[in-house]
């Protein structure tokens, strides 16, 4: 039954299915009830319609302006998709009265195909679980621990040069994944698993002194989606694939500590993030793994908060992370959509404090003429698309070797890196000398 876990989500059968069954089950809703009923039951339909829009704007912006559950606005086409589940289930209750049991059990099992359909549009839209095994987190789930033959002994140097290097001996075919629990001694965060892709040269009997890109995911989430959503691993192979096994340690550490935990991987009253992926994570893998230590040989990345996170860290620290990768990106982080909001929260009375520690108020002031960023955004997602544009306008000016993209046919959604990430690799490997 394991051919179960590798069915896919975001397109082939299970994607079609939905599609036709969920249309089918939003047919036999709209039938009338009855033949003599037709007029009222096209105003019903109207109505039913009307109040499912109303109803989902009006929670929608609940979450957004009351609860500040997320800090931007949920993308327009995924609030159109929820709309045909609610409306669904509204025209379901109108039936009820008049209807015989076995209508009613005919009714909800519609609701339940166009409920289905709504949820696999919305899932093919972020693009994180692209198949039932992401889903369920199985795959994560039998990721190992890091084993002590992996890590770095103490005294031991950092590997052979890479320039000129080839292996001694046979590599494997590709990386492998680890997970392994990095302590926030520094920081006090108490941050979930981090997970570790280690790339064929690192099997080396002659292991080369290998880069490191630091990884950060999404908020709501964790470092788990850059295994799903991202793909990460069939990345990396590929990439290691083009270069002769070579390519970098990839750390996807936690800033958060828990799905909805909102960082803003800055020192606050809220965590000391900032100090987390500064000092804590840095240390932890220069003690840990085989890597390059010198940083110019680093780079950190992210997607949606990661990539707002990683162009902090850029900003901040760009001794430690002289490349940067932001994946949809904010302009500045962000707890609430109301500045004021995310200010009190993090540094109550102190709003100077917050704006300072900003990327566009660091870029303003100090020069970045050794850092490079690479920068997308959806070409569907306007607000993002304008974030883009004003980043890389500061970069440049800061001195940045920026590289923006708007990304065709793609909205919020991890589309923007896997559609992205074999260039924005490439463009790192220029600059840690891996060749073509």
């Amino acid at each position: 039954m394991d051919w179960i876990l590798d069915v896919r989500l975001t397109d082939g059968p299970v994607y079609w299915a939905s599609l036709v069954l969920g249309l089918a089950g939003a047919l036999y809703l709209l039938v009338p009830p009855s033949p003599t009923r037709r007029r009222r039951w096209f105003l019903q339909i109207v109505a039913a319609t009307a109040a499912a829009f109303a109803l989902v704007a009006t929670v929608h912006w609940a979450l957004i302006n009351i609860f500040s559950v997320f800090p931007e606005n949920i993308p327009d086409a995924v609030l159109l998709w929820v709309v045909p589940g609610v409306a669904a289930l509204i025209l379901l209750l109108l039936r009820l009265p008049r209807s015989s049991w076995g209508r009613r059990a005919a009714g909800l099992a519609a609701v339940l195909l166009v409920a289905a359909l709504s949820s696999v549009q919305v899932n093919a839209y972020f693009g994180l679980n692209r198949t039932v095994s992401d889903l369920l987190g199985t795959a994560v789930a039998r990721i190992p621990t890091l084993e002590p033959s992996l890590m770095r002994q103490q005294g031991a140097d950092d590997g052979v040069p890479l320039l000129g290097w080839a292996p001694q001996g046979d590599l494997p075919a590709g990386g492998v994944l680890r997970k392994a629990a990095i302590p926030g001694t520094a920081s006090g965060v108490a941050a979930r698993d981090a997970y570790i892709y280690l790339p064929p040269a690192y099997f080396a009997r002659n292991r080369p002194a290998l880069p490191v890109l630091v990884l950060v995911a999404g908020q709501p989430g964790g470092p788990p989606d850059w295994l799903t959503g991202g793909a990460l691993d069939g990345h990396m192979d590929s990439f290691a694939a083009a270069h002769g096994g070579l390519a970098p340690v990839v750390v996807i550490p936690d800033p958060n500590g828990s799905q909805t935990a909102n960082t803003m991987c800055m020192d606050s009253r809220i965590a000391q993030a900032d100090t987390y992926l500064s000092r804590d994570v840095p240390d932890w893998i220069s003690s840990t793994l085989f890597v390059d230590t010198n940083h110019h040989q680093w780079a950190i990345g992210g997607f949606s908060f990661g990539g707002t996170c990683a162009l902090q860290m850029g900003t901040r620290h760009p001794d430690l992370y002289p490349s940067v990768l932001s994946f949809s990106g904010e302009a500045e982080p962000a707890i609430a959509k109301e500045r004021q909001k995310t200010i009190e929260a993090a540094f109550p009375g102190r709003p100077e404090e917050f704006d300072r520690q900003t990327p566009l108020a660091i870029m303003k002031e100090s020069r970045f003429d050794s850092s490079a960023l690479y920068l997308t955004a959806g070409q569907n997602d306007t607000e993002f698309v304008g974030y883009l544009r004003t980043l890389a306008a500061a970069a440049r000016d800061a001195g940045f070797d920026v590289r923006a993209y708007e990304v065709e046919h793609t909205g919020h959604s991890w589309d923007t890196s896997s559609k992205r990430i074999a260039d924005a690799l490439q463009f790192l490997a220029g600059r840690w000398g891996l060749g073509q």
